[in-house]
């Protein structure tokens, strides 16, 4: 049988934190089959989103939206995560004692095995394909093996499924034992329902001094495993089977290596009210699938017959969502969640400003006019490098106390947030008149204030406040600050909470009183008076507890744009403007020109740093770090992961293409703000005709820029015979086959040998693009999309294979 395993995590989103999965595997058709899409079709092809199928029995309505009576009501709900995962199952062979890895139970068949476990005791029982041990009062229960397993090398998985609850007794436990032959001498997980504490134990007499006691999580440990290695034993857990956290390590005490074991999963309480532990997919290695969000819940019937058939997607859909990102600099303004934030680049026939943070209640920016005459323009002026290229407002005053300056209600949200917490703000700012306000803020009556000015006189950062009513304004000048008023665009941060201000990155000391009641901002002024004379752009306050050192970084973004940064540090930086993280893969990372104006969404940014690189952007199967970002280096001289016999695939549809579909033999090239250049092979160009093809990369200097260039002339300006797709049975292979067909991925390097006579080679090489999968019952096709492995080979000095001169002599990109 196939052993697939859906897991809904009704009630989260992608921004919990530890989400709690709900197994709904039994629910799952699997004569209908888990439909996967995965990849591109071939190298040239952008990866899109990842698609998943599945039909579920839905005969109780508890994949029903809004259907009050279903036991995850109200959380069927579009959006909610999906995960889906394939257990596979070490064969028992040879004769005992057993690698403890071959101790495998999936406990779907709702009888206790005889051979695994003839020991049980207790009313342990196989319930609804789950090994249920009984916690009643006074009674002990569990599933136990017989004596024939050894855990040197080897491992105990199990999930933990359901947990007993404390029901009024004095102890109420469950555990996962590898015994010896001394009673009480033993090592394994332990929960303990009263404490709420899972244990990493090795006992003698029944005791451990030592134990790492852990809190236990739904998330973190509803996986738990021991093993042996190396002479040490590992007590590890994880949240979907896949990847293993070590939560302790102890030198393997002498009976762990020179006796032979038994398996126990045990239960008890002394009292109060009976119940149950449940655990699952003992001796599994579980291999994930697919992870994304549910996009719908259809209910559907067949007569009286109920189905729910959902479509799920990856997450690179949900990068794909926001349509328009801000420009660079206000992103990653965003990303610190301000209380409220001003960009100011509304276009010049403005008269207000809007903020972006999302507060409720926080108002726009509007003019106010103080005394007569004096203009203030939007879109006049220059905003930061990180801003994309987007405009500041000019305040030009016709005198300290006659001109325009802004103002607005911060509404009752950060009014009240401003009793716990103390304001933490940020501007860009230029001018050449000191003794003027740059921004100001105040409670409903005025009496208390914080004002943020450059002194008169010498152009330096000032600070004044008023922290009670009817107190004067005081000022505390920052005395080694440069003068700030020459004319030439700063970023100033002043922390409140912290006693400082930095200034273009710079910290400076301050002293002040503490305020609150933030309720009125003011930009440009304050109270009718000293009046600014320049720009302001990027006003900000975060009423929370965020440190100085979160916001600096937003000077380098402002003065950089993050110019000349790696591809794997900026897709890690779009990436974040969607809530997601990425994981990098290989080395070949080149340095990138400015994306700060942005504009689109998440996923077609990083995608065009993704074809600059020559990589792939993809997401994760598990539910770690959501996306995983490959470079070019990843495919250079491929080795095959996994071997097939041709006769072994149980399929058709393997073919050789020859043809001139990837065919590229002049291509133009350009970056931003640099050459636009064409490199051509002229000798394909003679026999084929011209395949063009422009690329507009974001590469940082014309070098980098001819250099990609000429990579793809070297590698499909001639065409090659490759075969494109590789149709495979896997479930009827050995399990240790299945195994790595199940781990191959996108640039998976697949060999195939003893090819029909007609093929051009007996052996070839593929590397794999994408994928198709049906997951059914006793079935799991595999459909891989592949190109030509050696299509990225480069020149290895000396190398028999990878230096013939003219043939394998192309160098790296």
């Amino acid at each position: 049988m196939t052993h697939a395993i859906v897991e809904v995590f009704f009630g989260s989103t992608l921004q919990s934190s530890g989400p709690v999965a709900t197994d709904a595997s039994q629910y799952v058709d699997l004569i209908r089959g888990i439909d996967i899409t995965r990849g591109a079709q071939n190298e040239l092809s952008e990866i899109q989103p990842s698609t998943c199928s599945i039909t579920l029995d839905n005969s109780d309505g508890r994949f029903t939206p809004e259907r009050a009576a279903s036991p995850y009501s109200p959380n069927v709900v579009m959006g909610v995560p999906i995960r889906v995962s394939v257990a596979t199952f070490t064969p028992r062979t040879g004769a005992a004692p057993y690698p403890m890895d071959m101790l495998a139970d999936d406990f779907d068949d709702n009888r206790i095995s005889s051979v695994l476990w003839p020991n049980s005791y207790g009313g342990a029982s196989e319930v609804g394909g789950r090994a249920r041990v009984p916690l009643a009062p006074g009674v002990t229960a569990g599933y136990q093996s017989v004596r024939e397993w050894t855990l040197v090398g080897s491992k105990l998985t199990a999930k933990l499924v359901t947990l007993p609850v404390a029901g009024g007794s004095s102890s109420a436990v469950c555990s996962m034992w590898v015994n010896s032959t001394t009673s009480g001498t033993r090592l394994g997980w332990r929960y303990n329902a009263l404490t709420g504490v899972i244990s990493a134990e090795s006992q003698t007499s029944f005791f451990d001094g030592s134990a790492v006691n852990l809190t236990y999580s739904p998330f973190s440990h509803l996986w738990l495993r021991v093993r042996e290695s190396g002479g040490n034993v590992l007590w590890e857990s994880s949240s979907d089977g896949a990847a293993w956290t070590t939560r302790r390590t102890l030198a393997a005490p002498a009976w762990v290596t020179s006796q032979t074991h038994a398996v126990e999963f045990a239960g008890a309480r002394t009292g109060g009210v009976a119940d149950y532990c449940e655990w699952d997919f003992v001796g599994a290695t579980v291999h994930p699938r697919f992870f994304g969000l549910v996009q719908d819940w259809p209910t559907e019937w067949k007569g009286l017959n109920s189905t729910a058939s959902i479509t799920c997607t990856d997450l690179l859909t949900w990068a794909n969502i926001v349509k328009q990102l801000q420009p660079m600099l206000a992103q990653e303004v965003l990303l610190d969640r301000p209380s409220a934030y001003y960009p100011l680049t509304e276009s010049s026939d403005s008269t207000s400003a809007g903020d972006l943070s999302g507060t409720q209640r926080v108002g726009a920016l509007a003019l106010v006019q103080a005394g007569a005459g004096g203009t203030l323009e939007f879109g006049a002026g220059s905003g930061p490098m990180g801003a994309g290229g987007a405009t500041a407002p000019v305040f030009t005053p016709a005198s300290s106390s006659a001109g325009k300056y802004l103002q607005a209600d911060l509404g009752t949200g950060i009014e009240a947030a401003n009793t716990n917490f103390r304001v933490r703000a940020e501007a860009w700012f230029s001018t050449s008149t000191n003794g003027r306000v740059l921004l100001g803020w105040m409670s409903s009556d005025a009496s208390k204030r914080i004002v943020v000015s450059l002194e008169s006189g010498t152009g330096k950062l000032q600070i004044e406040y008023s922290s009670f009513v009817g107190g004067p304004l005081t000022a505390f000048v920052v005395a080694s600050s440069p003068n700030l008023a020459d004319g030439n665009l700063h970023h100033l941060i002043f922390n409140e909470n912290e006693q400082t201000v930095h200034v273009d990155g710079t910290s400076y000391a301050v002293t002040t009183g503490t305020t609150d009641g933030a309720r009125t901002l003011q930009v440009g002024g304050f109270q009718n008076s000293r009046l600014w004379n320049g720009t302001i752009a990027h006003v900000a306050l975060y009423v929370r507890s965020v440190t100085s050192a979160s916001l600096t970084p937003h000077y380098t973004t402002g003065t950089t744009a993050h110019v000349g940064e790696s591809a794997s540090d900026r897709m890690a930086r779009l990436a974040s403007y969607a809530g997601l993280a990425v994981t990098t893969l290989g080395t070949a990372f080149d340095a990138l020109a400015s994306q700060a104006e942005l504009g689109r969404s998440a996923l077609e940014h990083m995608k065009d740093v993704a074809r600059t690189e020559s990589g792939k952007l993809l997401t994760n199967r598990s539910s770690g770090i959501p996306l995983v970002f490959q470079s070019r280096d990843l495919r250079y001289n491929p080795v095959a992961a996994l071997t097939l016999d041709y006769a072994d695939l149980e399929t058709d549809g393997v073919r050789y293409a020859y043809d001139d579909q990837k065919m590229v033999n002049a291509v133009t090239a350009s970056r931003p703000g640099g050459a636009t250049q064409r490199v051509i092979n002229q000798d394909s160009i003679d026999a084929y005709g011209e395949k063009p093809d422009d690329l507009q990369l974001l590469k940082n200097t014309d070098n980098a820029t001819a250099d990609a260039a000429n990579w793809v002339i070297s590698r499909y300006s001639n065409p090659m015979s490759e075969i494109r797709q590789i149709p495979v049975e896997a479930y009827s292979m050995p399990v240790a086959t299945y195994r790595a067909l199940l781990d191959a991925d996108v640039s998976t390097v697949i060999g195939l040998t003893s090819l029909p006579g007609q093929a051009p080679a007996s052996t070839v090489t593929a590397v794999v693009e994408g994928y198709t999968e049906q997951i059914q019952q006793r079935q799991h096709s595999l459909n891989f999309h592949s190109s030509r492995a050696n299509t990225d080979a480069v020149w290895v000095l000396d190398d028999a294979t990878y230096s013939v001169l003219d043939s394998t002599t192309r160098l790296a990109y």
